[in-house]
């Protein structure tokens, strides 16, 4: 299955950089990229257009959001991880008050046009 999400970086060219950086090829830690995989996350980018971040995830049948969600809460790896993206990520105004990414609602597929 296909998710998108999106959410947006603090609009200052250092933190952007900073988070550019740590998402570099080879710069995650393997902890976290174990941690994705586990959860049955098949392939994830992230695109960026100005401070806006856009995610791209496709996931397998064993994926659970709140499977996920628990194990990240014990993990303190995933936890530093999250605690250190949360000084440069910022929720969508409109994101629900516990959300990180929003997830994007598919409005048009050419797959269904003529």
């Amino acid at each position: 299955m296909r998710h998108v999400l999106l959410i947006d970086l603090t609009d200052e060219a250092e933190a952007i950089a900073q988070y550019e950086a740590w998402h570099a090829a080879g710069a995650l830690p393997p902890a976290i990229g174990a941690s994705i995989r586990a959860a049955d996350i098949v392939a994830m980018d992230i695109y960026r257009s100005g401070n806006r971040l856009v995610m791209l995830m496709e996931t397998g049948p064993d994926y659970d959001p709140a499977a996920k969600a628990a194990v990240d809460a014990a993990d303190p790896a995933v936890q530093a991880w999250e605690a250190q993206m949360d000084g440069v990520q910022r929720p969508l105004p409109w994101a629900a008050p516990d959300a990180k990414w929003t997830q994007a609602t598919r409005i048009f597929s050419l797959d269904q046009q003529p």
